[in-house]
């Protein structure tokens, strides 16, 4: 039998299989789609979208194009950051009437830096099924290439578009230990990497993860010292949609920790937990949040 029979039939008796699955009725399926490739679509999810009665899309136009390619054509239900709170009502009376309605994104998994989490969100509240169906996720993807993930990762999506109101988020993350996980847009990537390397300082290591599973896919690891003049390098690399991923703080030495603590021990025999916390982020230099609940345990004899 030629290689080609035996893939088909394999697909064919796999989708027999996801067939006889539940696919319960008054159910919003949150769908992934493909970030680029068509071919990263799964078999569970081109079933539920031949079975969906009509699809919730961020753009139907980009929806209709998807089905095409894979020979489907559906009711579309256009649901984005201006009317989703109106269409959750419509699709929840949809669904109370028995309809299966898929939710997707214009690529990826919906509700994740795109509109549908308050949609989601409704029908939930409204005592319905939200089922999800896995997939392609750029955030993921870029994740698993880039070898960032000692000390787990923290999602940013898309920062600010005003730059004051992105430095502040910036600094808010400077301390963190974990990966940085951002979305940014061709428009803006430059103004971004800049802004990262001022605030987190050039030693970190960034991974710049452009047009992922597409035909011009990039993967670039440098300092973030160097990623200007990468991206300067060639007109071509601010095209396409970015993933960063940017290095975590390092850990703080024990030695600083104690050093803390034995501050506040001495600023707690004359001062307030407000004020030895106050006295000791200005000493330390450490958040002045975290010594106020440290100075709390001290003072209840927390050790």
């Amino acid at each position: 039998m030629p290689e080609s029979a035996t893939s088909n039939s394999t697909v064919q008796r796999l989708m027999e299989d996801i067939s006889r699955q539940q696919f319960p009725a008054s159910a919003l399926y949150v769908t992934a789609t493909p970030i680029g490739n068509t071919g990263d679509i799964t078999l569970r999810a081109l079933y539920l979208l031949m079975q969906a009665d009509a699809i919730a899309c961020e753009d139907t136009r980009n929806t209709s194009q998807l089905l095409a390619r894979y020979g489907l054509s559906k009711p579309l239900i256009a649901v984005h950051e201006h009317n989703e709170r109106e269409r959750a009502a419509h699709i929840i009376e949809r669904l109370h009437a028995g309809e299966r309605i898929a939710l997707v994104s214009d690529a990826g998994t919906p509700a994740i830096s795109d509109p549908g989490a308050r949609l989601v969100e409704a029908v939930a509240a409204a005592g319905l099924r939200v089922i999800p169906l896995p997939g392609a996720s750029a955030a993921i993807t870029a994740l698993s290439a880039s070898g960032l993930l000692d000390n787990g990762f923290r999602f940013v999506g898309f920062l600010p578009s005003k730059a004051a109101q992105r430095d502040a988020a910036l600094q808010d993350l400077c301390a963190l230990s974990a990966t940085l996980v951002l979305y940014e847009a061709p428009h803006r990537i430059e103004q971004t990497v800049a802004a990262l390397a001022l605030a987190f300082g050039g030693e970190r290591r960034i991974v710049i993860a452009r047009e992922l599973t597409k035909l011009f896919e990039e993967i670039h690891r440098c300092p973030l010292a160097d990623a200007a003049n990468w991206l300067a390098a060639d007109k071509n690399r601010l095209r396409g949609e970015f993933v960063l991923l940017v290095e975590g703080a390092p850990a703080v030495a024990d030695t600083g920790e104690a050093e803390a603590q034995r501050v506040l021990e001495i600023l707690l025999t004359e001062c307030t937990v407000s004020q030895a916390a106050s006295l000791a982020a200005k000493i330390t230099g450490q958040k002045k949040n975290r010594l106020y609940e440290r100075a709390l345990q001290l003072k209840n004899g927390a050790g």
